[in-house]
């Protein structure tokens, strides 16, 4: 089915009366965007984000207006008509209800990370060679392997990983670095994630490679802020995993000791360019030394082992 996608500015203090006109010309259903919204929605969310690209901001920079989908059918056509007549300035173009569900995969391809793994997108078939694939459905929550701050911490898992390792993934995401570690040789990994859908996501994403909750777990919570949790977490890991952004990976590192055996590895990225510094300082107060630093694209990536 073909639909129109119809887009009309608006004056924030017109909305409300706007949408109920738009109502009366046969229109059933708006998105509305402003930019207050978009700010909001930061301001709340600070907990999964670090940066916000400026191409973004300016998308939304003084935004406000009205959005809303039309069929490609008589009725739909005599509704864009009455509305197009009633606001000239709107904007329309035709939407494929198939581009809405399909179109997003075309920017997904296999992606080789480090050199032992590459990425592929479960509707894509493995690439020949020798690399070692690991299968992943992306989704809306972080990490497809695209991102720098994933790339590198994979990178970095090449060097750390080995058979019979114990792996903790804080942040874990869609799962892709403890699976990672999984493929790479480790022996079982435990995630933790703020976002509630974290377990669900990043578990199908292990079934798609053939792991098992046998081997592969994820929790959900505020491990900085719950005690329990912590202790449900447990002690001794060979690895410890952070893909988050800085301003949660300085008060998480007070905790990450507790969690590691003493030759353990703590790696850790999300770090934006300018905030490397801080980050390796409150690392180091932790008792922390940096053996390893990767940067790519304005992101940083450290690889760490309790000071001697």
């Amino acid at each position: 089915m073909r639909y129109w996608e119809c887009i009309l500015d608006t004056p924030e203090q017109e909305i409300d009366a706007r949408c109920e006109e738009l109502t009366t010309l046969g229109v059933d259903g708006f998105v509305v965007e402003t930019e207050d919204d978009f700010r909001n929605f930061l301001e709340n969310n600070r907990q999964y984000w670090d940066y916000v690209d400026r191409e973004l901001e300016e998308h939304f920079a003084g935004l406000s207006r009205l959005k809303f989908y039309l069929p490609d059918d008589d009725a739909g056509l005599a509704t864009l008509h009455s509305v197009k007549a009633r606001y000239p300035s709107m904007t329309e173009k035709i939407i494929e209800d198939s581009d809405w569900e399909n179109n997003w995969r075309e920017y997904y391809q296999p992606i080789e990370v480090g050199n032992r793994l590459v990425i592929v997108p479960e509707w894509e078939d493995i690439p020949e060679g020798s690399r070692l694939p690991l299968r992943l459905d992306p989704g809306l929550i972080f990490g497809t392997g695209s991102h720098a701050t994933t790339r590198m911490c994979l990178q970095a898992l090449e060097d750390a990983a080995a058979p019979g390792s114990r792996v903790l993934d804080l942040g874990c995401g869609s799962g892709i670095l403890g699976i990672g570690a999984l493929i790479l040789g480790c022996e079982s990994c435990l995630g933790v994630d703020i976002d509630p859908k974290a377990p669900d996501v990043a578990c199908s994403n292990a079934a798609l490679n053939g792991i098992g909750s046998d081997r592969f777990r994820v929790l959900a919570g505020d491990l900085i802020t719950d005690a329990g949790l912590r202790r449900e977490l447990g002690n001794g890991y060979d690895i410890v995993l952070a893909n988050i952004v800085a301003d949660v990976i300085i008060p998480l590192s007070a905790h990450v000791r507790g969690f590691m055996r003493s030759s353990g590895t703590y790696i850790t990225s999300g770090i934006i360019e300018g905030r490397q510094g801080e980050v390796r300082k409150a690392m180091e107060a932790c008792g922390f030394q940096i053996v390893r630093h990767f940067s790519e694209d304005d992101w940083h990536c450290f690889v760490a082992v309790f000071a001697q």
